[in-house]
């Protein structure tokens, strides 16, 4: 579909609405919007599917407040009531698409429709505050709309949707993903059916088919492709390069150094694994600003993207947090430390580069044993990745560089005991998220080299896990010398002060002080218990379809008889706990008595 102006594919566009497109640049349609905007002005609800960085977010929010103009014209809008809702799965993409609502909401006659913004991080009360002053469109996460919705003390949010015009579900299909089917579902009986709904996603599932039956009312579904043969941006690149698992840092440090690139994203598998490399990656990099975000970080997330987006010659380590919806300008490279859990994840990590028509690349590295990934990517979600060992581009790794960045890695941690801590958690959640694999037929954790794994990370011990065995501590290349682990002090002097203490106690009774003893129940390798787990639930669901075949044919089991004995047996337990009960006896008594009748 050819991309079309604005003005010839929508004349009853209003001049406002116009524009504003207009001073954003917004020359001409992307084939998104072209297919979906006249559908929602004509009353319809929507299914959309379309790649990353079509222009979605444009696709709804014009015809919203098209909508919200023309309700206006019936009568004025009314400062309690809420005519439109955007659900989004993060912060991040709700304040992305109040940012863009607000741009639209300058010009001076749209001026009068108010915007709130009902996400979490903060007391409900001052969403409560917000609302009661009036807003006419909402922009949400589900949880918090969810608890709006159950708060009646001080606010009927319930009674306020009853004029609603048009509900929109952003990347629907992650919030699906995120668990949040249940709390949508329970969204949806407050609001109005008489209402237009759209739901947009970059991919379609199956989960997202069957909320499109329960949301929407005979719907128009739309998926815009830019070519068949792909699911990514036209002129997005994505590369695949197999290395070696002990030098997979070494390759990405260097790839990194050698591009002078304005901005890029590193997707790392868990926030632990964020928050270690977050710690001793500047050190490697000193002329590049390196920023860390990832979904425990409550309260600085907003302000830490924020610096991303106007800093230059920056990366920012991320886990799938940032995978989805959010428009970074100038983003030039996706670097991934490994393939995602679920395998559309990779369609929308590399779409954050080549956004609005230009152009970007993506790398992912993959260890020997997972080169069968990319076939399979590209059956799978139609991402088609090249193989950077063919480019001019020639990524040198010798023996000196890997002792010289290793000597480094061990010093930080020699240093700093925290850093050596986060390197344990990172490794260890890196290895609990591969076992989680989606696609673990190819994946699988067994095939892990793990020492030559917890090398790359640079550690200085390997951590206490059951799946670590004797090959692994050979393949290991920990520090040359000799430590004593319990003589690495934490660089927080208050927090090192904690330490010293409890090791002092823990040197007269042997136990380490711990608010809260944790009990070691894994001993079982990650693979095994969830394979396990997997067996018991089959077993459950054999004995229920048994019990009801049984219940089916009118069989009922027959109760064994007690015998006289076991009554005999059971009276004498009776009265042996009532003369304790009386103080007949003595609790030794009691317990000599009761073990002599077992």
């Amino acid at each position: 579909m050819v991309n079309k102006v604005w003005s010839k594919v929508t004349p009853e566009l209003s001049p406002p609405v116009l524009s504003c497109i207009n001073k954003q640049g917004f020359t001409t349609m992307t084939p998104i919007q072209a297919a979906v905007i006249p559908l929602v002005l004509s009353c319809k609800d929507v299914a959309a599917e379309a790649v990353t960085g079509s222009g979605k977010t444009l696709a709804f929010v014009v015809p919203m407040l098209e909508m919200l103009r023309k309700k206006e014209k019936d009568a004025p809008l009314r400062k309690d009531f809420v005519y439109a809702v955007i659900i989004s799965p993060t912060r991040e993409l709700a304040t992305q698409i109040v940012k863009v609502i607000e741009q639209f909401l300058q010009e001076p006659e749209l001026s009068h429709i108010s915007v709130a913004l009902l996400v979490g991080g903060r007391a409900v009360e001052v969403d409560v505050e917000t609302l009661q002053k009036g807003a006419h469109i909402i922009v949400c996460t589900p949880g918090r709309f969810s608890d709006l919705l159950a708060e009646r003390k001080h606010l009927n949010l319930a009674g306020r949707l009853k004029e609603l015009e048009f509900l929109v579900l952003d990347e629907a299909d992650r919030l699906l993903d995120l668990g949040f089917s249940t709390t949508l579902t329970t969204i949806l009986q407050y609001l109005p059916r008489q209402r237009r709904t759209g739901l947009f996603s970059a991919t379609q599932t199956k989960e997202l088919n069957d909320l499109v039956r329960a949301g929407l009312r005979n719907p128009v579904i739309v998926s815009v492709k830019e070519k068949s043969t792909i699911s990514t941006p036209l002129l997005l690149e994505n590369y695949y390069v197999i290395v070696e698992p002990q030098d997979k840092f070494l390759f990405l440090l260097n790839f990194i150094r050698n591009r002078k690139m304005v901005k890029g994203l590193f997707f790392l598998p868990t926030c632990a694994c964020v928050d270690y490399w977050a710690d001793v990656l500047p050190g490697f990099l000193p002329d590049i600003k390196v920023f860390s975000i990832h979904g425990k970080m409550k309260l600085k997330r907003a302000k830490i993207l924020e610096k991303f987006r106007q800093a230059e010659n920056t990366i920012l380590l991320c886990t799938d947090l940032m995978a989805r919806g959010l428009d970074i300008p100038e983003v030039e490279w996706v670097l991934q430390w490994e393939p995602p859990t679920a395998p559309p994840s990779l369609v929308h990590r590399v779409g954050r580069a080549a956004r609005g028509g230009a152009p970007g690349c993506s790398l992912l590295p993959l260890l020997p044993s997972e080169d069968s990934y990319v076939p399979f990517i590209r059956t799978n979600q139609l991402v088609d990745l090249k193989d950077w060992r063919l480019s001019k581009d020639e990524i040198k790794i010798t023996d000196k560089l890997r002792d010289k960045v290793l000597s480094i890695l061990h010093s930080q941690q020699k240093q700093d005991r925290s850093i050596l801590d986060k390197g344990q958690r990172a490794f260890v959640s890196h290895i609990q998220a591969y076992s989680k694999h989606e696609c673990n037929l190819l994946l699988q954790t067994k095939d892990l080299p793990l020492g030559h794994i917890a090398t790359s990370y640079g550690l200085l011990k390997l951590p206490l896990m059951p799946e670590i065995k004797e090959e692994h501590r050979q393949q290991f290349i920990g520090s040359k010398e000799q430590i004593d682990f319990n003589s690495i002090p934490y660089r927080d002097k208050q927090k090192e002060a904690s330490r010293l203490q409890k090791l002092q106690e823990y040197k007269k009774t042997g136990v380490w002080p711990s608010k809260k003893r944790k009990k070691m129940t894994q001993t079982k390798p990650w693979e095994q218990t969830k394979q396990n787990k997997e067996e018991k639930k089959q077993r459950r669901k054999k004995r229920k379809e048994m019990k009801k075949q049984e219940s089916g044919d009118g069989k009922r089991r027959k109760r064994r008889a007690v015998t006289q004995a076991e009554l005999d047996e059971l009276a004498a337990d009776v009265a042996l706990m009532k003369k304790l009960k009386k103080r007949k006896i003595t609790q030794e008594q009691f317990d000599e008595a009761f073990e002599g009748d077992k």
